[in-house]
């Protein structure tokens, strides 16, 4: 046993009220403000990195891009403590001062890295992303603190904002937004709202399983609905001979076509929502290979 664990116990029992505040500070000081949706990130880097290839150029400042992208999205957790703080709780929270030292050093990395954009970007491109992504956080902290989440039209905003980041690869890479980035946005996310919209389908579909009474079939509709645009996407892409494009989103049409199928049979309904996002890491890597290799 550890000396501080020999020193807590013998400071338990005779001054139990003194304790409780020891392991509270102790819980604070473990809180780290980091990102923790793992699909977010995913939705954030992976249109970096597409761009990156299609951009077949460097630059160091894709470095701060990446940089200011990671900090931004780690912000959002703080910032929706204090906004919890302010609104919601009122007298002072365990987490709050933690939360304000957290934000207070993103917010400094992301101003550093928005000074070395500043620097190489085109002054006009600058602040037309920076009030995206300003807009966007605001909008996320209220639709957190306010528990609304699930909110379809939020994921559909969630998805556009967060593969616009292909859009901050371009600019650093090249010095400006190229045509064929605005198609992998375009592409990028059709296919990250139909994957968010499919998730949710499950979701709904495992919470009808154990209550009956709670059934709804309306993120299913959605679903469907952003599958059937996909597959016009694709139609589209093959007449006009885009045929690694085409691929690309007919291979998101099969996979997300498949998992609502799925998704009647009440055994695959536990499956671990691990293995399903690990299917749908999967999918997203083969649709966004096909993709570079449409738009190269």
């Amino acid at each position: 046993m550890s000396a501080s664990a020999v020193f807590n116990k013998k400071i338990e029992q005779p001054q139990v009220p003194t304790s409780q505040p020891q392991r509270v500070n102790t819980q604070q000081k473990s809180v780290r403000f980091l990102p923790r949706e793992h699909g977010a990130t995913a939705m954030l880097y992976t249109p970096m990195v597409c761009a990156a290839i299609l951009a077949r150029a460097w630059s160091w400042t894709e470095i701060a891009a990446v940089i200011a992208a990671f900090a931004a999205l780690a912000a959002k957790d703080p910032m929706v403590i204090l906004a919890r703080q302010r609104m919601v709780w009122k007298q002072l929270h365990p987490e709050t001062p933690v939360a304000a030292l957290w934000f207070a050093g993103w917010m400094l990395v992301l101003a550093l890295s928005g000074v070395v954009l500043l620097m190489s970007w085109p002054l006009k491109a600058t602040l037309a992303l920076g009030a995206g992504v300003g807009a966007f956080s605001i909008l996320a902290v209220l639709v957190n603190v306010k528990n609304r989440q699930r909110s379809t039209l939020f994921q559909i905003a969630s998805a556009i904002a967060l593969t616009s980041s292909s859009l901050a690869t371009s600019l650093s890479a090249t010095g400006t937004i190229q045509r064929w980035c605005w198609w992998l946005w375009l592409f990028l996310a059709l296919q990250a709202t139909a994957g968010i919209l499919v998730v949710h389908a499950r979701l709904d579909a495992r919470i009808a399983l154990r209550n009956a009474a709670k059934a709804t079939q309306d993120f299913r509709r959605k679903a469907l609905l952003a599958v059937f645009v996909l597959a016009g996407a694709a139609a589209t892409a093959a007449l006009l001979r885009h045929s690694f494009i085409a691929a690309a989103l007919l291979v998101a049409v099969a996979g997300y076509g498949y998992d609502l199928y799925r998704q009647r049979d009440a055994n695959d309904l536990q499956r671990p929502l691990t293995s399903v996002g690990q299917r749908a890491l999967a999918l997203s890597s083969v649709f966004s290979i096909l993709l570079i290799v449409g738009l190269w």
